[in-house]
């Protein structure tokens, strides 16, 4: 029996058709898969699903009956619930609070607080989701809110959950217990609709997969007889390259240097302790690790956006700990941020305005008396636009209705475009498609061959391993070692990114 049926759904934005004519059949009690390049509608289509928009055509059939759904609240009524890509949780507040706000259970006039811890742990040990109900979500990890999320949806009623991009900020060992979670969640009669760009997850755990491209459905099959390399042809229209080939680059002087650098994290804890390593032109390090080991703390350091309280950061052998993050950007650093919604975008601004940022009063990009020129930046934008694919219907589009993945290429885009020696890459290819992912590695290559050395920091091993010459792994705030990529194994790396095994320091 199909739980959920949406037939001939169609939406449109200003300039785009984000959904034309769609139709999904999707079983209770299944794994339903969605993917599709970024931008091809496949969001969209889950946000109507969830009532944050109305389609302009078609119908909604919830277990067989006709519905519309105006709002998320009355999705939730109806037993549809929605984890978005980026978490929407208060970190102040403790577990129980988040998964009750909006429905907190009452004694008398006041909130149950008492009652609410004991129905948040009811159903996180019923799903086998393992979570303390009294710890303040800023103190978990990213794998430990993203159970928060889904008890939310539990709690109120959902039996059709929609994952968009799950797995995105997920360590390897977070995906696999997340797997276990749906795969639990399914056998408690629970259907999962699961939105990714990440292929071999989506062999592994769905049961159907739908393939969506500019809009449209171009393919429904049972995942067992799906590979990996007929989804990514049917996601963008042509054969995709899994492997980029890396070219042997000429390595040369040392442009970066990090020397014993320590820093805290927002707790006023020690995340980085006493940190050095080099990169040199020509070279890609990579860094490895599960994430919270001080990743985060390191990157934003260097790019200037956390001061360090000990060591010293050396580029084309002049000291810049004491920089500014616009004085290491014109002394040849530019950065890629991990979180491209907070730090790396102005969401309400254009996006023109997000691609020009950072040389904005440059010629000829500032006309006379401080004003913009803007017939410059708007073909400035539209060049970046068609060399990254960025899926827009106009530059002067706000930044924040383009999907993530076009959010993360406008990103790449800008910071690849200032022409940097020194480059500071963290999650590039986080929440984008298998199209991009292999744009964006060519890229990252194509700048180490012209001469940049280039730090790149990923959660994805296999990114590690494809574009790296040296990889550090980075364990509680320290490198504990350092390898080349023909040296070891992923399985064994994974021994040191858990602590399990740490190199001697004379060795490294």
């Amino acid at each position: 029996m199909n739980v959920i049926e949406m037939r001939d759904i169609s939406k449109r934005f200003p300039g785009v058709l984000a959904n034309d004519h769609v139709n999904l059949a999707v079983k209770k009690g299944t794994i339903h898969a969605i993917i599709g390049e970024n931008g091809a509608g496949k969001s969209t289509l889950m946000n109507i699903l969830y009532g944050l928009h109305r389609p302009d055509e078609g119908q909604i059939l919830l277990n067989g009956q006709t519905v519309s759904i105006h709002n998320p609240r009355q999705a939730m009524k109806l037993g549809i619930g929605m984890v978005h890509q980026h978490f929407m949780l208060v970190p102040s507040f403790t577990v129980a609070e988040n998964v009750v706000l909006g429905f907190e259970p009452q004694k008398g006039l006041r909130f149950d607080r008492t009652r609410a811890i004991r129905l948040t742990r009811e159903l996180s040990e019923k799903y086998g989701l393992n979570i303390d109900p009294s710890v303040k979500v800023e103190d978990t990890t990213v794998g430990i809110e993203q159970r928060v999320e889904i008890l939310k949806t539990l709690y109120r009623g959902a039996d059709v959950i929609i994952l968009d991009e799950p797995t995105a900020v997920l360590t390897p060992q977070e995906v696999q217990e997340l797997f276990q979670t749906i795969r639990f969640l399914t056998e408690s009669k629970k259907t999962i609709l699961f939105i990714s760009h990440k292929l071999q997850e989506v062999l592994h755990i769905a049961d159907t997969i739908t393939v969506m491209r500019r809009g449209k459905v171009v393919g429904n099959l049972a995942a067992q007889d799906a590979t990996e390399q007929q989804l990514a042809s049917l996601m963008v229209g042509r054969e995709v390259l899994f492997e980029v080939e890396k070219q042997q680059t000429r390595i040369r002087d040392t442009l970066l240097e990090v020397r014993g650098i320590q820093a805290l994290d927002k707790r006023a804890l020690l995340a980085v302790k006493g940190v050095s390593f080099s990169v040199r032109r020509g070279e890609i390090v990579g860094i490895a690790g599960v994430e919270g080991n001080g990743q985060t703390e390191l990157v934003e350091v260097l790019a200037g956006l956390r001061p360090a309280i000990a060591g010293e950061i050396v580029l084309n052998n002049a000291p810049i700990h004491h920089c500014s993050v616009q004085e290491r950007r014109q002394r040849g650093m530019a950065h890629i941020p991990e979180d491209r919604m907070t730090v790396g975008l102005n969401l309400k601004g254009s996006v023109a305005d997000n691609l020009i940022a950072g040389k904005q009063r440059q010629i000829p990009y500032q006309g006379s008396f401080l004003y913009s020129n803007a017939k410059e930046i708007k073909m400035y934008a539209r060049q970046l636009i068609d060399a990254f694919d960025i899926r827009t219907s106009d530059p002067d589009a706000t930044a924040s209705t383009l999907s993530g993945g076009n959010m993360q290429k406008m990103v790449v885009a800008r910071e690849f475009s200032f022409g940097a020696p020194c480059l500071i890459v963290s999650q590039p290819t986080r929440g984008v498609d298998v199209g991009a992912i292999e744009s964006i590695h060519q890229k990252i290559l194509d700048q180490c061959a012209a001469g940049a050395g280039v730090l790149l920091v990923s959660a994805e091993l296999d990114e590690i391993y494809k574009l790296s010459d040296r990889i550090l792994i980075l364990y509680e705030g320290e490198i504990v070692g350092e390898f080349r990529p023909h040296q070891i194994s992923k399985e064994e790396i994974g021994l040191y990114m858990t602590g399990a095994k740490r190199q001697e320091r004379g060795r490294m």
